[in-house]
């Protein structure tokens, strides 16, 4: 069995963020990676994707993002800047290696899907929550004929074209994507709340200049935060414009599916092919079900060495953005080595 001074189960952004701010404070970490490479799910996301924050605001800690500070990466330059961060970290990184298990004797106790274990007495959970992909309760919506497609595996609007498609979410990937088949395919864009718009350039200069100036950015999750809040979407006037010319149309969420219909509310049906849902992602963290995953800010509450980094609202609405992660990283590893 091999000891280590520190295990960090995952190496896309979070998990070298979190290698990372573990190296500043004189550890040599161990990153267990699934996949071929430390790109995390980058890869996956839709052909068209671009950041929403510009590459000035965009960089994991110590490595600035190449070229034009302002403008906005695409999907394929983060996975670049990943690869080049991750052969320039000093760490033991492990591609091709799945964590099944983490059980807690003495230290911690990782095992792979091989059967290989190592030991550390920190462990960091860093592989977020694209491998866990949120599927609402609907009903009829395991029985509907037509195509139901998470977000996390749609690329591009050539496989719809023409058809009748139903987008489902409120969010920045749900309006991005329901306006691009918009322009191949009639779109409804279903949610419970209307769409809630943030400009992206206020005064000129982009939102993250002023949550950086502001430290709002970064700001501390706590009892202020309302119930059942959603980060609004980030528009320079393109995506409201284009609800306004319903392109797509947006509709109050169905109520359920029969068959291949759509039921409405008012009980309106309507036959439709392909259900799209950008319904997000719950933390991707099955090795820990020994263990459980209740935590303060990224640190555990029951295992003392044990941390998270990359959960959506971990410490501030920036906390999974590769905006955020290094700033929590930091703080986590703070806290695991007092």
């Amino acid at each position: 069995m091999n000891s280590h001074d520190a295990i960090v189960i995952g190496a896309g952004q979070s998990g070298l963020a979190s290698a990372h701010a573990l190296i500043s404070r004189g550890l040599r970490p161990l990153v267990l990676e699934a996949g071929d490479e430390p790109i995390g799910s980058w890869p996956h996301y839709y052909d068209s994707l671009t950041l929403f924050s510009p590459a000035r605001y965009s960089a994991l800690p110590g490595v600035p993002f190449p070229g034009d500070p302002e403008r906005y990466p695409h999907r394929d330059e983060v996975v670049d800047y990943l690869r080049d961060y991750a052969a320039h970290l000093d760490a033991d990184l492990r591609t091709g290696h799945r964590v099944t298990e983490v059980v807690r004797d003495n230290e911690f106790r990782v095992t792979t899907a091989d059967g290989t274990s190592f030991t550390a007495p920190i462990v960091i959970a860093a592989t977020g929550g694209f491998g866990n992909p949120h599927r609402p309760t609907v009903p009829g919506l395991d029985e509907f004929p037509g195509t139901v497609l998470h977000a996390a595996r749609y690329r591009s609007p050539g496989p719809f074209h023409g058809r009748r498609v139903v987008v489902v979410g409120a969010g920045n990937s749900a309006v991005q994507i329901a306006a691009e088949l918009s322009e191949h395919a009639r779109v409804t864009l279903a949610t419970r709340k209307p769409v809630r718009f943030s400009a992206q350039r206020p005064f000129g200069r982009d939102l993250h200049f002023w949550l950086d100036r502001t430290g709002l950015g970064h700001l501390p999750i706590g009892p202020w935060l309302p119930g059942g809040f959603t980060t609004p979407v980030l528009d320079t006037g393109r995506y409201r414009r284009a609800l306004e010319d319903r392109r797509p149309d947006r509709r109050q969420m169905f109520t359920a599916l029969e068959g291949s219909k759509v039921i409405w509310p008012g009980d309106q049906r309507e036959d439709v092919d392909a259900i799209v849902l950008a319904t997000g992602y719950r933390p991707d963290l099955p090795y820990l079900d020994g263990l459980g995953t209740e935590h303060d800010r990224g640190v555990s509450r029951h295992h003392r060495g044990l941390g998270f980094a990359g959960l959506e609202w971990q410490r501030s609405l920036s906390s999974a953005t590769l905006r955020g992660v290094g700033r929590d990283a930091a703080h986590v590893v703070g806290r695991l080595l007092r």
